[in-house]
């Protein structure tokens, strides 16, 4: 799926998935257990989950009359195609530009810089292997 057909989450709806990819998986009651407070209503979040499930974002298994619920996309995935949604809208497609408009408004420390060096370099060198 290109970032640009993505579906994004809510609000709400990646308070449920943070919850989801923290426990891995599980049933609706361990799902409420699982959540931080201020805890929304039992409904909200089975609403919530219905409606992951039908963007493609949570599957279930079914046990007797209870679903349990799992992730059906990784919290890396969902930021990586999150993040080129971003960067195709709001960046010209150029992960360059986003870079450069967090280096002209953000304060990097010397230390965050050296550590975007190191990994911008490690990336080089496993592109030339």
């Amino acid at each position: 799926m290109k970032a640009s057909t993505m579906k994004e989450l809510t609000k709400a709806e990646e308070q449920v998935m943070q919850v989801i990819w923290t426990i891995g998986q599980g049933f609706a009651n361990e799902i409420m257990a699982a959540y931080p407070e201020p805890k929304p209503a039992y409904n909200t979040v089975l609403s919530i989950i219905k409606i992951l499930e039908n963007k493609g974002f949570v599957k279930h298994e079914t046990f007797c009359r209870a679903h349990r619920y799992s992730a059906a996309i990784s919290k890396e995935e969902y930021s990586h195609r999150y993040l080129g949604s971003v960067v195709e809208r709001y960046f010209n497609n150029s992960y360059l530009d986003l870079v450069s408009a967090f280096a002209k408004k953000e304060n990097f420390c010397v230390e965050e810089l050296e550590e975007m060096r190191r990994t911008i370099d490690e990336a080089l060198a496993s592109e030339r292997s």
